[in-house]
C-alpha cells in the first residue's frame, strides 16, 4: 500500500523546493530537519504557513516533507511557500480562489540579471575619468 501524498514544486530566484503533503500528525520537515531548525528567522515559518491560514486548514492534520536546494534563505522560504500552496491545490481544487486572492499561487518572476559586456556587473559601469 503506497502512502497517498500531494506534491507541489515551488521556485524562487535560484531556489527550488519539492513539497509533499500527506495526512498525519503535523510533522513538518525540511531537508530532514524540523522547520524550526531549518528556518530559524523570525516570520519565515508564519510566511510558509500562510497557505494553511488562507484555506483555513489546520497544519496539525498534515505531515509535510520538503526537499529544498539552491538560493538563499529568502528564496528558499518563498519557494517552499509556493510549493505548499500548489500541493494544497492538488489536494483540493476548490482552494484555488482563496490562495490566488492571497497571492500564494503566483511565482515571483524576478531573477538575477545577466552581466553585460563592458560593465562590471549587470548595470554598474566603470568609473568615468575625464583624463
Amino acid at each position: 500500500m503506497a502512502v497517498q501524498y500531494y506534491e507541489g514544486i515551488g521556485r524562487r530566484k535560484e531556489a527550488s523546493a519539492r513539497v509533499r503533503l500527506m495526512s498525519g500528525t503535523g510533522k513538518f520537515t525540511v531537508n530532514d530537519k524540523p522547520i524550526e531548525d531549518y528556518f530559524p528567522r523570525l516570520g519565515d515559518k508564519e510566511s510558509i504557513f500562510a497557505a494553511f491560514a488562507a484555506t483555513s486548514q489546520e497544519p496539525d492534520t498534515f505531515d509535510v516533507t520538503v526537499k529544498v536546494n539552491g538560493g538563499g534563505v529568502t528564496g528558499q522560504t518563498d519557494s517552499v511557500k509556493l510549493g505548499l500552496a500548489r500541493a494544497l491545490v492538488k489536494m483540493n481544487i476548490d482552494f484555488t480562489p482563496m490562495l490566488r486572492k492571497e497571492g500564494l499561487l503566483t511565482r515571483d518572476p524576478r531573477i538575477k540579471e545577466r552581466k553585460k559586456p563592458g560593465l562590471k556587473r549587470a548595470r554598474k559601469a566603470p568609473t568615468y575619468t575625464k583624463r
